[in-house]
């Protein structure tokens, strides 16, 4: 599993990497509050759907430890996490693994046995005790969720890769970072590449600069080369032209990315440009898999027309900020300006995520099993969420 972290945590107290600032510096924020974890996760200095789950989870966790829940009743201090967690609801929206383990802290919280102890500082204790002990048991099982689906994901693309090398290799382009940067650890989409070149089986991984925030050419180029996993990097625009040109002497078998919200119809919320990829590699004959959870996939909701798409603000898209580099070719991280891209009068349009529709999935991969359509051509996750 990757040496990297996104999130250090001991009771009491949480750190988390800003990603802003990679690849160039590491930078440690200690989040101590809701709020703190608010803004982290809303300016995105965190961001993935596990690891926005994880570190909102666990920053309440941290401030109900260190004091800040005053409530003198067990009802007041359900009523005051609920408060916190519905706030921190807000931060981003469209992922659903947030809003499952706010369900689940919830639940949690409510199924203290606080007899007896109603109006007694005990029964609040135990409510927050349960409460820590869950929002850690979050963090805990997600790295143990990622090694699973980079087993079950890696083994399912080889037996049904559409092409291979003489020795049995394939190549796959990633889109956004779905890595350590995004998870607790291995990660979902890039977790399944992990465990490809583990066993022998990678040949090549691309990976898309994800415009506009450039999670592809800032976060997970960063990943593959400090694990030394051989890869390079193309612009968004030119998978296709990756796809006509270089499949046959890549054997590029796959497209692997992971996944905001999955719906139960098969409908994939993810980082925008996803669309496009599924719709290239359908017309080009390289399998589609998302990796994902299962608290990334939403029974609730039918189709992907019921999922929330983030709009963000327009000066992602015509502004960048990065480190200088000198006349001598060299960066230097001490320096970082901001330059604008575009006319700055210009209209934007940026919607964070885009749907992609089931009909242009081959797999979804998940802790539990890979899912693949059924004879009538649809996807059916009963099997590996069967809770429901």
């Amino acid at each position: 599993m990757s040496g990297l972290q996104a999130i250090r945590y001991s009771r009491g107290r949480l750190e988390v990497l800003d990603q802003l600032k990679l690849p160039h510096e590491h930078k440690y924020d200690q989040v101590s509050t809701s709020e703190e974890a608010f803004d982290s996760i809303k300016s995105m200095r965190v961001r993935g759907a596990p690891a926005i789950a994880i570190v909102a989870a666990l920053a309440h966790g941290v401030e109900l430890y260190n004091g800040s829940c005053k409530a003198s009743t067990t009802d007041e201090a359900i009523s005051y996490i609920d408060s916190r967690l519905d706030y921190l609801k807000q931060s981003r929206p469209t992922a659903v693994d947030l809003t499952n383990a706010i369900t689940h802290l919830k639940r949690t919280v409510r199924a203290v046995d606080v007899s007896g102890k109603e109006k007694d500082a005990s029964g609040r204790d135990a409510i927050i005790d349960a409460y820590i002990a869950a929002a850690e048991d979050i963090f805990r099982r997600d790295t143990e969720t990622n090694l699973l689906i980079g087993e079950h994901g890696s083994k399912w693309l080889i037996q049904n890769a559409p092409t291979k090398s003489a020795d049995g290799k394939v190549s796959v382009l990633t889109h956004c970072n779905t890595g350590s940067l995004a998870t607790s650890g291995h990660g979902t989409a890039l977790g399944i590449i992990r465990s490809l070149y583990s066993a022998g089986h990678l040949n090549h991984a691309f990976c898309t600069e994800t415009r506009p925030y450039n999670q592809g050419s800032r976060l997970t180029a960063f990943e593959l080369v400090y694990e030394n996993i051989p890869s390079t990097l193309i612009t968004d625009s030119m998978a296709g032209a990756l796809f006509a040109l270089k499949k046959a002497e890549k054997n590029i078998a796959a497209v692997i990315v992971g996944a905001d919200r999955v719906v139960s119809n098969g409908d994939t919320a993810n980082k925008i440009g996803t669309y496009s990829l599924a719709a290239l590699a359908k017309h080009h004959g390289v399998k589609f898999i998302v990796a994902a959870p299962t608290t990334s996939i939403d029974l609730d909701t039918e189709t992907g027309a019921g999922i929330k798409i983030e709009e963000r603000k327009a000066e992602e898209l015509t502004q960048i900020s990065g480190a200088v580099v000198g006349k001598d070719g060299k960066v230097d991280v001490s320096r970082m300006e901001r330059v604008a891209t575009a006319h700055q009068g210009i209209d934007v349009w940026n919607p964070a995520f885009d749907v992609t529709p089931a009909e242009l999935i081959d797999a979804v991969v998940t802790e539990r099993g890979v899912v693949v359509k059924g004879s009538a051509g649809t996807f059916d996750f009963k099997d590996i969420k069967p809770e429901r």
